[in-house]
């Protein structure tokens, strides 16, 4: 006698009955790269179908992102002048500021806007925070600086703030500045499990945040390094952290599911511009079915776990579960 599992296989509606993982809208997180000036919308070579917009362009896209029943927008600043700490990110009138008050005011309660938190994309350096006389990031004098950005994000309408510097501290740090400055109900997403991974290049061809010099070993994680992994994200939400994060995602699939198994926070995946660069990439050369590798790619991450996905893929994911 033998199990015969292909008993519930034999149509189509019987496997959409007993399919276990789906996939959906609301699951949806799209990257957008903000930068200067009026009419600039720029593909990103690496990445094709991304593009970096100026704030005009951005609205446009946000209109294409409305049609989709997309309502999850992550936002990533690119200032024209960056320095050695990032000023435009402590300024009330930089990139992600103005963003923020343009989406806001053109789509009001359309999107959950998150902000990415970080100094990479704004220091000269390319480190994600302030450097000491040695050339290393700083850690808590980098903290005191991202308190200031989370207030200047929060006062702009930011519905959450996601920390990505990797800076011992950040979460209890966000959590108290934004407490005492009558932000209590703002969410916070940590970028709790975040590797030191070689899937991010080109990210940092769209964000010009590839560091000058060394590399962010001294702060990112180690791939590989799994009980570590999970103690960075426990460590986030014993800080206060209300979504907890992995990125990248692929090569990390079993740390999205060793998470899941260690708490009852959401857990959101960064699907990296490596990651779909290479998807991209075998569509170019005809070696996959380019749409049928990126839903199971998905799957996969969802169901290893995650809770939401933060994607490159998804407009296209959205057009499918649009037709479906």
């Amino acid at each position: 006698m033998f199990a015969r599992l292909r008993r519930t296989r034999q149509n189509p509606l019987m496997r959409d009955m007993l399919r276990e993982t789906s996939l959906k809208l609301s699951d949806l997180i799209y990257p957008l790269f903000v930068v200067e000036n009026e009419g600039v919308k720029d593909e990103i070579a690496s990445m094709p179908g991304v593009f970096r917009f100026s704030i005009d362009e951005i609205l446009k896209e946000c209109e294409i992102l409305k049609k989709l029943g997309i309502k999850s927008i992550l936002l990533f600043g690119v200032p024209a002048l960056k320095d050695s700490i990032g000023s435009d990110a402590l300024s009330n009138d930089g990139i992600i500021a103005r963003t923020l008050r343009a989406i806001k005011q053109n789509f009001a309660n359309d999107f959950v806007l998150i902000t990415d938190l970080c100094f990479c994309e704004y220091t000269d350096h390319g480190h994600c925070g302030i450097l000491n006389p040695n050339g290393a990031v700083d850690n808590d004098a980098t903290l005191e600086i991202s308190a200031k950005q989370a207030l200047i994000h929060a006062n702009s309408g930011a519905d959450i703030i996601a920390p990505s510097g990797m800076m011992d501290g950040i979460i209890a740090t966000l959590r108290k500045a934004l407490d005492e400055n009558a932000f209590k109900n703002l969410p916070l997403m940590a970028y709790s499990t975040k590797f030191a991974s070689a899937y991010y290049g080109p990210f940092r061809d769209a964000a010009g945040s590839a560091p000058n010099f060394g590399d962010r070993k001294s702060y990112q994680m180690d791939p590989a390094n799994a009980r570590e992994a999970l103690r960075e994200s426990l460590e986030d939400e014993a800080q206060g952290a209300d979504i907890l994060m992995v990125k990248p995602a692929l090569a990390y699939l079993d740390i999205i599911s060793k998470l899941k198994q260690n708490t009852l926070l959401p857990i959101c995946a960064y699907n990296v511009s490596g990651e779909y660069a290479l998807l991209k990439a075998g569509a170019k050369l005809g070696v996959i079915d380019y749409e049928r590798v990126m839903v199971e790619t998905l799957l996969g991450i969802k169901r290893a776990g995650a809770d939401m996905i933060i994607t490159y893929h998804a407009k296209e994911m959205a057009q499918i579960l649009n037709n479906a």
